[in-house]
């Protein structure tokens, strides 16, 4: 789980440090990076629509929160979120989303994120079926977890890679997101 409830209005953080900020930066830059791989799309059979595009950022952006929180990078596991809704909001203006209508989407956002999260968290535990399983039903849109076994070996493989990485790397940003092919 995160360390802090979602809420609204969201009050982006500056960063203290100008480096952190731009490491922060650089790893969420590698998590959209990654997400937006043609072989998620053509070999895992993500959908190519902004709400496949959304869940593949939210894979990669659970599976860093994950392991930086777990190396002890709480304050910039939690800059990474803050960057995330960031985004989320600029993505939802050009869009052209009333400022009225921003809010109640950005809650839903967040909904989506924590629900996932959980859902993954959950599923990492009880093994490769249950991960199958929570993203066939929340990225492939899905019931039939085999579906998910090429994204399903993806995140274990990944997953296990993050957790290679010694803090002060994955901190750094200075790490890469195995190939999805």
């Amino acid at each position: 789980m995160m360390t802090r409830p979602f809420c609204w209005p969201f009050a982006p953080r500056k960063s203290r440090s100008p480096a952190r900020g731009a490491t922060i930066e650089a790893i969420y830059g590698m998590i959209v990076a990654q997400a937006r791989r043609p072989e998620f799309y053509l070999r895992c059979a993500v959908p190519d629509t902004v709400n496949g595009r959304f869940d593949m950022v939210v894979v990669h952006l659970w599976m860093t929160l994950n392991r930086l929180r777990a190396a002890g990078g709480v304050t910039e596991s939690q800059q990474l979120f803050d960057r995330f809704c960031n985004d989320m909001d600029a993505n939802l203006r050009e869009m052209g989303v009333g400022d009225l209508t921003v809010p109640k989407r950005m809650k839903k956002f967040g909904e989506a994120f924590y629900g996932r999260s959980a859902a993954y968290d959950a599923a990492i535990i009880a093994g490769e079926g249950e991960l199958r399983a929570a993203l066939a039903r929340n990225v492939l849109s899905n019931t039939d977890p085999d579906t998910a076994r090429p994204l399903a070996e993806y995140v274990t493989g990944a997953v296990a890679k993050l957790a290679t990485v010694d803090a002060t790397t994955l901190i750094s940003g200075n790490w890469r997101f195995p190939n999805p092919a």
